[in-house]
């Protein structure tokens, strides 16, 4: 069982010589373990997890031998050392072999008074993103890599494509007076286009409760007839 156990908490357990009974090098597909104030005084007696990812140490006694780390758990993304004992650069120099460590944490270790702390981290520790939660622009870390995804759709070019129709219509007001015809026209089109993404995103919806191809086939065509006779109706509304 224990060969198939991919997270593992074992906060406010008590470590004797450096160790927590139990763990070992059986965990082979561990990937997310933590071992938060377990008094643990050194990492020498961690096993091996080839495919740890994210490691919590906080609140802790460890105050060197972070080598350990790079050889034992070489693909870390993530590693949370905050609240022990760590005091000077060199004792960090030791995370330059986890390669692939992207997120670090020295909350509360003594080591975050330096003066520069945070550059002379970030010049130390080139492959790092985040420290202590914030990146060198000071851009706040995601929850989880689950979050990744998400920051795609905060683009800007997205939100200024599909903003809430109401922005626009706020601008209508503003432009009426200044022009009738210019601008106002444009936005009318603007409106349109909403509509029609509209119209279109509900018969897609309704597709779904369709069965068969034919009925689809049908659907798409009065698709096509909307998209024509609108830019006609809009024709007729301007006469007026």
């Amino acid at each position: 069982a224990r060969s198939q156990v991919t997270e593992l908490v074992l906060d406010n357990c008590r470590s004797s010589n450096g160790e927590i009974e139990g763990l070992n090098d059986s965990f082979k597909e561990l990937q997310f373990l933590s071992m938060a104030n377990v008094e643990l005084t050194s990492l020498a007696k961690l096993p091996t997890l080839s495919k740890l990812r994210k490691l919590e140490l906080s609140d802790n006694v460890i105050s060197g031998g972070l080598e350990v780390l790079a050889e034992r758990c070489p693909n870390l993304t993530y590693l949370n050392l905050s609240g022990n004992k760590i005091k000077d650069l060199g004792t960090v120099e030791a995370l330059q072999n986890l390669k692939n460590l992207k997120s670090l944490d020295l909350f509360n270790c003594e080591i975050t008074n330096l003066e520069d702390y945070r550059d002379s981290i970030f010049e130390l520790l080139q492959q790092i993103t985040y420290l202590d939660g914030f990146d060198q622009e000071d851009n706040e870390a995601p929850d989880s890599e689950d979050d990744d995804d998400e920051g795609d759709e905060d683009d800007d070019d997205e939100e200024n494509e599909a903003g809430p129709p109401g922005e626009y219509e706020e601008e209508d007001d503003e432009d009426d007076g200044a022009s009738d015809l210019g601008e106002g026209e444009e936005e009318e089109e603007v409106g349109l286009s909403y509509l029609m993404k509209e119209e279109i995103q509900d018969e897609e919806d309704d597709d779904d409760y369709v069965e068969g191809g034919d009925e689809e086939e049908e659907a798409e065509g009065v698709r096509g007839e909307k998209r024509k006779r609108e830019p006609e109706d809009e024709g007729e509304e301007e006469e007026d």
